[in-house]
This record gives C-alpha cells, sequence and structure tokens, in this order.
C-alpha cells in the first residue's frame, strides 16, 4: 500500500493514518491524496482531497466508517462523507495546522488540537463549536504556547489528555484543566509525545533527551524513568540525537510499549520481570531497574542495561 507522495521534500510532509473500528480499513496520507486502503485485499479504495492544503490528521468517525474528519495544513477540519465523496462541512477555529483529533461517543464531541497550543471541542451532531481553549504556559515561561498539541481520550471517553513540548495536562469533558505537569526537575527535555496505557492507568511520555517517563495517570505523579542508555546502543550513530518521536501502548499489556525514534529504528520495551510494573520493587542492578528492550535493529536487539527509577 502506497501513498501519493506531494512535490515537496518528503520530510517536509505530514505523514498520517487512521484505522477504522473494525480494523477493515485505513486512511493514510503523506503530503499527497488522502487514501483509502482495503486492509483485507490490501488496495486502494479511492482517494480523495488533493492538496494544496495536505491533510495532517486523520481520524473516523466513532459510529459511522464513512465519516471521516480530516485535519488540514491550512487550520481548518473537513468533515469528509467516503460514500458520497462530498465534503459535509468545513470547521474553522484554529490559527495553524491541525496536529490532533480525538472523537467521544460518551461526550458527543469532537476535540481538535493545532499547532497554535488550542483545543476546540466541536459537537458530533451538527458540528457546530462548543468551546475552545489555549493551553496555558507552565509556571515561568512568559508569552503563548505554539508547537504541536496532540489529544487522546482515556478509555472513560470523560478525560482527555493533552500532549505539548511543555507539559502533559488532563482535562476534563468540559475542556477544564484537572492537572498538569511540565519537565523542569527530574526530566529537563522536551516532551516529544505521550499516550495512555492500555488501561488507562499510566502515561508513557518520551523526551527528546531520549528519555521514557512512566507516570500514574490519574495524578500524573512520575513512577519511573527509563534512562535513554537502557534501550539506545552507545554505538549508535552520532548525526543527531535520537528519541522516541512516537510511543504506543500495547492493546492489551498496560505495562508494554512501543517507541518509534528518530532515527527510524522502534523499540519494543516493558520491565525485565513481566510478573513487575514500571516503578515497583524491581531486581537490583549496578545502575537501577532492568528493562527488557527488543530493537527493530538487529545490531541493537535484546539489549538490557539501567532503567533507573524514581
Amino acid at each position: 500500500m502506497t501513498n501519493e507522495a506531494s512535490d515537496n521534500n518528503p520530510e517536509e510532509s505530514s505523514a498520517c493514518f487512521a484505522l477504522s473500528k473494525n480494523d477493515s480499513y485505513v486512511m493514510s496520507a503523506s503530503g499527497g491524496k488522502v487514501s483509502l486502503f482495503n486492509m483485507m485485499t490490501f488496495k486502494v479504495m479511492t482517494t480523495f482531497m488533493a492538496p494544496p492544503p495536505a491533510a495532517t490528521f486523520l481520524a473516523f468517525h466513532p459510529q459511522d466508517n464513512n465519516i471521516i474528519a480530516i485535519g488540514m495544513e491550512d487550520s481548518s477540519i473537513q468533515i469528509y462523507n467516503v460514500r458520497i465523496d462530498e465534503v459535509k462541512i468545513k470547521l474553522k477555529g484554529h490559527q495553524k495546522k491541525i496536529t490532533g483529533l480525538a472523537f467521544s461517543q460518551s461526550l458527543n464531541a469532537l476535540i481538535s488540537s493545532g499547532a497554535d497550543a488550542q483545543l476546540c471541542m466541536w459537537s458530533i451532531d451538527g458540528w457546530d463549536k462548543k468551546k475552545a481553549r489555549f493551553i496555558q504556559p507552565p509556571a515561568g515561561r512568559v508569552g503563548p504556547l505554539v508547537g504541536e498539541t496532540k489529544v487522546q481520550f482515556h478509555n472513560d471517553q470523560q478525560h482527555l489528555l493533552v500532549v505539548h513540548e511543555t507539559q502533559l495536562t488532563i482535562y476534563d469533558g468540559k475542556l477544564e484543566c484537572l492537572r498538569s505537569w511540565s519537565p523542569r526537575d527530574t526530566l529537563s527535555a522536551p516532551i516529544s509525545n505521550a499516550v495512555y496505557s492500555c488501561d488507562g492507568l499510566l502515561v508513557y511520555a518520551g523526551f527528546c533527551d531520549g528519555a521514557v517517563g512512566v507516570f500514574e495517570s490519574d495524578s500524573l505523579r512520575l513512577r519511573s524513568r527509563i534512562a535513554p542508555s537502557s534501550y539506545i546502543a552507545s554505538s549508535a550513530p552520532s548525526s543527531g540525537l535520537v528519541y522516541p518521536i512516537v510511543i504506543a501502548a500495547h492493546p492489551s499489556e498496560s505495562n508494554q510499549i512501543a517507541l518509534g525514534m528518530t532515527d527510524g529504528t522502534v523499540h519494543m520495551a516493558e520491565p525485565s520481570d513481566v510478573e513487575l510494573k514500571w516503578g515497583g520493587p524491581m531486581p537490583a542492578l549496578e545502575n537501577g531497574t532492568a528493562l527488557q528492550s527488543i530493537s527493530s535493529n538487529p545490531s541493537l536487539s535484546n539489549q538490557a542495561s539501567d532503567a533507573p527509577s524514581r
């Protein structure tokens, strides 16, 4: 399955994809047209939305696979009906490109986030904007925030995890801030990405220095810190700092995560003793606790080292 590429530098294009609720379809774009693929046959069903503007984020409607929310580079959100090949409505409220979309059936709402560090809540029924809110800068930081902002709903469909390089924040269904955490003392590098664990009890966050933080989702208390040296080989190329740019939580093992790295490798990580959990009383090593990491790069496979726990 191959996306249509744009004429621009591929590294400058926003790559995005989304799986339908029943995993039968995948929607994907890499700076060109949006493609809809059949996962049973691995063939393209249709292409649409020729740029400009290019698609930057994609999300299937939770109840109708024919309805797709498409975040655009021009800051708009297109609500597209695949069956009739038509844009139902264009939502406008952001000032920069769309970087995140999340549906909540419980709230009957779509939450959007953008590179303007703003959150918008849209009603699924009539697609009217119910609320908008800018993320507040952490204490001591002056001026409005900018930069990519990601959103993910908790399993309860009521609590929203908002990820910005300056903070992790939990919002309620009315976009009221419940708690926030900023990298100041323990972890000082900017946040690169974060996700809920499959059971919703943990939040895994990647940092631009290669570290990974494991937080309790209800309090955002840091339970454990995975040091870069525990899964990144010291012999890795020195062309640039390697860090997790995306994190995926295992769908049924709450203590297992996949780390997609800036150098193209993927690490699967879990506590070395699967009976124990992150931040628990693990067997002591010289520099901390044990981590088991399996990399997509054969030269890095089955490496285990220090992962200091906090």
